[in-house]
């Protein structure tokens, strides 16, 4: 068949009259792209959003609690683990599913659903409905992620693509450090505006995205397939229960062998999947990447008492001495907002001059020093002193070891793999904050008097002493390196 010849077809078309050209240039030209800073802002929004609702309702919990009357600590720590799992599970599948599809769409879409979620959840009238609107929370805040780091990497030149991931973490990280004090602020009013107060913002990023952010087109890519999130998500949370109903059921009872049988059973034909489809979840051939395992294998241990300090400060405060929820928000705030100072103006000098693996030990140390005050010093007297002092050290270990773990696993990999292997170490560090918030409630459990409370949060700070510093073994073992001048 021959071909026609866009030339000539050219040629014998009848010319255009000059304002059907004027019309057809305008019809043609495309709207004006939004500045690289403004669609950078636009992003932030749904970022702070996102890590704002992470740490918020940790300062909100016992105030929930008072108001659904007779719910137990478990149950109500599902609030809290309902949205980690399902963040940690969805936050692979909808980054690699979103990669076919335009990111300007997707992203607001997520913001979207975020916001609608948020509503729903300040209505809710039971913990039952306020954990299935916090999971579909946590399914808006996992399709957020990654599709604003897509759309901030096409609005900026290459050279300034790096200062520009800094900017969007760091104010994440801001969102992150303002939980526990906007969260006590706005309980101190009702409960429910913790929820409320996203969807004014959200509507507003919703609104300036639609008009202001370019088209973004995806690209063809292997879709993941739902069945692997699925197993990932009842996998985890079946495990979380068994943790959280061990002392109600006893951990030798049926109920607590089929709970676990079913996790295990779950999560490894999640594995198998992996290693077996031509298409996996997660690429095995990641963890054959040493640094890569290593941050994978410290991350887990290390978010896991990061969750559950962050529950246990805050539990003790308003339940053991009676403190308001702003009282406990400012308590705690000096520890979230060092997270973002020591991670910008320090943590990157003292990799170029003592390297990762020293960065990341003075993080363990020092995150671990927390719980070690905590563990001597916190009794049944009342002192913002103790918890301030605590907080510190806190702050500044893990604004030390996050952002040097995620340095250090995305530096380990290829480009191609960049955006799915820092989906999975995000990914871990969700689930393993659910888990040590359900392993600090198993060991806490229900005690009555206040002698018995101060015993059970004592041993459960000294629990998570012994596996924050596990983490130095991969430290050591993986991530350690010569230094080179």
């Amino acid at each position: 068949m021959k071909t026609i010849d866009s030339t000539r077809l050219a040629s014998l078309a009848p010319a255009a009259k000059p304002n059907e050209k004027l019309a057809e240039s305008r019809r043609d030209t495309p709207p004006p792209a939004a500045s690289p800073n403004l669609v950078l802002a636009i992003v932030c929004v749904g970022m702070v959003l996102a890590n704002l609702d992470l740490f918020i309702v940790n300062v909100a919990l016992p105030n929930i609690g008072r108001d659904f009357k007779n719910s137990t600590l478990e149950d109500l720590s599902w609030i809290l683990n309902g949205y980690a799992v399902v963040y940690a599970a969805l936050l692979v599948f909808f980054g690699r599913l979103a990669e076919g599809y335009r990111r300007d769409r997707s992203f607001l879409l997520a913001v979207a659903l975020f916001t609608a979620a948020s509503a729903a959840c300040s209505v809710a009238n039971s913990v039952e409905s306020l954990v299935v609107f916090r999971v579909a929370q946590a399914a808006g805040a996992a399709l957020m992620t990654p599709t604003s780091l897509g759309l901030l990497l096409s609005a900026f030149a290459p050279e300034k693509r790096a200062g520009a991931v800094r900017t969007w973490t760091a104010i994440g990280g801001f969102g992150a450090a303002l939980g526990p004090l906007v969260g006590g602020v706005l309980v101190t009013v009702n409960w429910r505006l913790i929820f409320l107060v996203n969807v004014p913002i959200g509507v507003a990023a919703l609104v300036i995205g639609w008009w202001k952010l370019s088209k973004v087109p995806g690209h063809d890519s292997p879709k993941p397939h739902p069945l692997d999130a699925a197993l990932v998500t009842f996998g985890i949370g079946a495990l979380i229960f068994a943790i959280v109903k061990a002392n109600d059921w006893g951990w030798t009872s049926i109920g607590i062998g089929v709970d676990v049988a079913a996790s295990l059973a779950l999560l490894g034909l999640f594995v198998w999947r992996c290693y077996n489809l031509a298409n996996p979840f997660i690429d095995p051939a990641l963890f054959r990447i040493r640094p890569f395992t290593g941050a994978s294998l410290v991350m887990a241990p290390y978010s896991a008492a990061f969750g559950a300090m962050l529950l246990s400060v805050a539990l003790w405060e308003q339940t053991a001495w009676g403190w308001s929820a702003l009282q406990t928000g400012l308590a705690i705030a000096p520890g979230p907002l060092l997270v973002p100072i020591t991670s910008l103006f320090f943590s990157g000098r003292l990799i170029k001059r003592f390297g990762a693996a020293a960065v990341i030990s003075a993080g363990v140390f020092s995150f671990a020093a927390c719980l070690v005050w905590y563990g001597l010093m916190i009794g049944p007297e009342p002192s913002a002193l103790v918890i301030v002092v605590g907080m510190a050290p806190a702050g500044i270990g893990v604004g030390l070891t996050f952002p040097t773990l995620m340095g250090v696993s995305g530096g380990a990999l290829p480009s191609s793999a960049f955006a799915t292997g820092s989906g999975v170490i995000n990914m871990i560090r969700q689930a393993s904050l659910a888990i040590g918030v359900a392993v600090f409630v198993a060991i806490v459990g229900a005690p009555v008097s206040l002698n018995e409370r101060v015993a059970a949060f004592h041993l459960g700070w000294w629990v998570f002493v012994a596996i924050v510093l596990a983490s130095l073994i991969p430290t050591f073992t993986l991530i350690r390196q010569k230094r080179t001048v």
